[in-house]
C-alpha cells in the first residue's frame, strides 16, 4: 500500500510538472502565466459598472446573477487569452523579438494543443454559468451569450481572425464595454438604457486602452508576420490612438452632468491625472519592456475609474 501512495504521488508531481520545459515552471504557475490575470479587470469592471447603475435606478443587486456574471464574463476573457496564447504561437506572432510578458505555449511550458484545449474548457465554463443567467434574460442573453463565446475564438482563430485585421480593438470596445455592461444592466432590471451605453463606452474606452499599448508594444514585432492590429495599421499616429481613448472617455463624464448625476461625473476624474501620465510616457519611450509596466498602469486605471463610477451611483 506504502508503495500504491508513492506512486500516485509520483504521478501527481508528473502530471504537475508533464507540460512544462525543464520541469521549472509548476502547471499552476504557467495556466496564471497564461490567464494574463493583470489584465483580467477589462471584464471585471464593466459588470461592477453596470450593477452600480442598475443599483442607482433600481435600489436592488441580485448577488447571485453577479456572481453567474462575474464567472460567466471573466472565463470568456481568460478563454480567450489562452485560445490566443497558443495561435500567436502558432502563426509566428510570438517570437524572439517580442517585448510582452512571457507566453506559455512560446516558452515551451505548455503545447499548442493543451493550451487550445484549457481555452476551450474556459469557454465551456463560461457557458454553463450562462445557462442561468438564459433563464433568467431569456433569448436576448442567449444571443449575446452565444456571439461573445464565439468572438472571443475568432479574435485570433478562425479564418478572419480579428486581432489580425485590426478589428481588436473594437472587440475590446462592444464585448468589454456596451454588451458587458449593457447586458449586466438588462440581466439586473430587465430593461436597458442609453446610460448603460455611455458606462459602457467609457470603460470599454479604458479596456481598448489595455490592448492599445499591448500592440503599440508589439508593432514592428506584428508587423512582421503579417499581424495588422490597429497599431500597425494607424503606423507613426499609432500613439495618438490611446490620446483619443482617453480624451473621450473623460469627455463623456458631460453626459452625467447633465442628467444631473455629479458623483459619477467627478469622482473618475481622479483617475485623470493618471491616464494623461501614461499617454505622455508611451510617446517618450521607445516600445519595450517599460510597456509591461505601463499595461499594468492602464489595467489600474480601467480599476480605478471603474471603482469611482460605480460609487458616484451608488451615493447618487
Amino acid at each position: 500500500m506504502l508503495k500504491s501512495v508513492r506512486r500516485n504521488s509520483q504521478n501527481s508531481r508528473v502530471f504537475l510538472k508533464v507540460f512544462v520545459s525543464g520541469a521549472s515552471v509548476s502547471f499552476f504557475k504557467a495556466f496564471v502565466q497564461a490567464s494574463r490575470p493583470k489584465t483580467l479587470t477589462a471584464s471585471v469592471v464593466p459588470v461592477v459598472v453596470g450593477v452600480a447603475l442598475a443599483y442607482h435606478d433600481f435600489q436592488r443587486i441580485n448577488a447571485w446573477l453577479l456572481f453567474l456574471i462575474l464567472l460567466s464574463a471573466g472565463f470568456i476573457q481568460i478563454g480567450t487569452n489562452f485560445v490566443n496564447d497558443a495561435l500567436d504561437f502558432l502563426k509566428g506572432a510570438d517570437n524572439h523579438e517580442r517585448h510582452g510578458p512571457l507566453r506559455a505555449t512560446h516558452q515551451g511550458w505548455m503545447t499548442p494543443k493543451i493550451v487550445l484545449s484549457i481555452g476551450g474548457v474556459c469557454f465551456f465554463i463560461s457557458l454553463l454559468c450562462g445557462i442561468p443567467l438564459v433563464m433568467h434574460g431569456g433569448w436576448p442573453i442567449l444571443g449575446v451569450g452565444l456571439i461573445s463565446l464565439l468572438m472571443g475564438y475568432c479574435y485570433t482563430g478562425g479564418p478572419y481572425p480579428l486581432a489580425y485585421k485590426g478589428l481588436g480593438d473594437f472587440f475590446v470596445l462592444i464585448f468589454f464595454g456596451w454588451i458587458a455592461v449593457g447586458g449586466t444592466y438588462y440581466l439586473m432590471t430587465d430593461t436597458w438604457t442609453w446610460s448603460a451605453f455611455v458606462a459602457g463606452t467609457q470603460v470599454g474606452l479604458l479596456g481598448v486602452v489595455l490592448i492599445a499599448v499591448n500592440n503599440l508594444r508589439d508593432r514592428v514585432s506584428d508587423a512582421k508576420v503579417g499581424k495588422r492590429t490597429l497599431s500597425v495599421r494607424l503606423g507613426s499616429w499609432a500613439h495618438w490612438e490611446i490620446t483619443v481613448l482617453v480624451v473621450t472617455t473623460f469627455s463623456l463624464s458631460l453626459f452625467w452632468m447633465e442628467q444631473g448625476l455629479w458623483k459619477p461625473a467627478l469622482y473618475p476624474m481622479l483617475t485623470l491625472p493618471f491616464a494623461l501620465q501614461l499617454d505622455r510616457h508611451l510617446k517618450s519611450t521607445v516600445a519595450g519592456p517599460a510597456y509591461n509596466v505601463y499595461l499594468a498602469r492602464a489595467a489600474k486605471i480601467q480599476l480605478g475609474f471603474g471603482a469611482l463610477i460605480s460609487i458616484g451611483f451608488c451615493l447618487s
